[in-house]
């Protein structure tokens, strides 16, 4: 597989301020653009036929706000068909996006396209300030015990950040119980918050956080005595709170109580959003929003005529990044609606746009890592 007509978009893809854009880098993401339609264009006969549905002139792509009408594929597309824009032999990776049960998104990954991915990670925990390299750390996941071969995105996610700060010592919420699935461990986690907290390394909380308010909630209720987390000690969620709709407590009621019950700082707590469909990485800034990164642009489309909405209307969140050349995945539509805010509103000192999960559109019987992990309450 030859890459030598996506220049632009390897460029773009090793900007490494996070949160850059301007004039230049505007103008670079939509040259990227162009190059990425144009390879899909050439290997995805799936991708072809939509442009010509489309009736999708690339020449009409001119500033950011043109890339809105490039062909977007639905999310929900990738759980009940396999598409790729590379052979067999150039996939290196493959991870699904549900848990347990329930349909999955099959997404298959080239070496180019991963490690585009893995190096805006690398770049954003650097600008965020959680890059700890000469630092080891122990580790909460709240996430499942898997095997070394999984194919579980989020999972996988949530190992490859254990390279911030070398993990001295790792302890799983969601453990296999030797019978095919998983169990909670509340105690165990809450024994190793104690324990962890007489070694004073920092300490780093992946996963999903209606676990994490889970163990804190159950910390209360049997009234255990707060512990002194270092306060080097950071979280990086993931994963949302579908299954708990009914138990979903706010971001700053969750921050505030982390800090009562663990003495993390306010600042060190930090949610994530992405999806195994679009595997740029959004991180939380110190005041708690998903910032647009230099390398992805969002729109908002609303849910009746899917139009493009300006600042402050709900409607479906659609991705757009060139960073893909494995699948037709550089436009995609996801079921999560959303608003997106100017960044003078945010007044964390990034630049860029940033935008608010409001919730998923709908009901279906679908389940998501976070839908089929909360089962094991029940």
């Amino acid at each position: 597989m030859s890459y030598h007509n996506i220049n632009t978009v390897e460029k773009l893809c090793a900007v490494k301020d996070a949160y850059k854009q301007d004039a230049e880098t505007d103008k670079m993401f939509v040259e990227a653009m162009k190059e990425i339609v144009l390879f899909h264009k050439e290997h995805s006969t799936f991708y072809s036929r939509l442009l010509e549905k489309n009736k999708f002139d690339i020449n009409t792509l001119s500033a950011v706000e043109d890339c809105a009408a490039i062909p977007f594929v639905y999310a929900d597309f990738f759980k009940t068909h396999v598409v790729k824009s590379v052979g067999d032999d150039q996939i290196t990776d493959h991870y699904t996006s549900s848990g347990t049960t329930g349909q999955k998104s099959q997404m298959f990954f080239d070496e180019r396209s991963l490690g585009s991915a893995v190096k805006m990670i690398d770049f954003e925990m650097e600008f965020l300030g959680f890059n700890m390299p000469a630092v080891k750390s122990n580790y909460i996941m709240y996430s499942y015990q898997i095997p070394e071969d999984s194919k579980l995105g989020t999972a996988n996610t949530d190992k490859r950040l254990t390279k911030y700060s070398p993990p001295a010592e790792i302890e799983y919420a969601l453990k296999q119980n030797g019978r095919g699935g998983y169990d909670f461990d509340i105690f165990g986690i809450i024994s190793a918050f104690r324990r962890f907290a007489q070694q004073d390394l920092p300490v780093r909380i992946l996963g999903f956080p209606s676990f994490f308010y889970f163990t804190l909630q159950q910390m209360k209720d049997l009234k255990i005595q707060p512990v002194k987390l270092n306060p080097k000690s950071a979280t990086l969620f993931g994963g949302g709170w579908k299954g708990f709709a009914g138990k979903e407590i706010s971001k700053q009621e969750l921050y505030e109580m982390g800090e009562e019950m663990l003495g993390i700082p306010n600042n060190r707590f930090c949610d994530g959003f992405g999806s195994v469909e679009h595997c740029i990485p959004y991180l939380e800034c110190s005041n708690h929003h998903f910032h647009v990164p230099t390398w992805s642009r969002v729109f908002i489309r609303d849910v009746r005529t899917l139009d493009v909405l300006p600042f402050g209307n709900s409607g479906f969140l659609q991705f757009v990044s060139p960073y893909i050349t494995s699948a037709p995945a550089h436009s995609v539509l996801m079921g999560d609606l959303a608003v997106l805010h100017p960044a003078s509103k945010c007044g964390c000192g990034i630049k860029t746009p940033y935008f608010e999960i409001l919730g998923r559109a709908g009901t279906s019987k679908n389940k998501s890592c976070a839908i089929a992990a909360a089962e094991l309450l029940k």
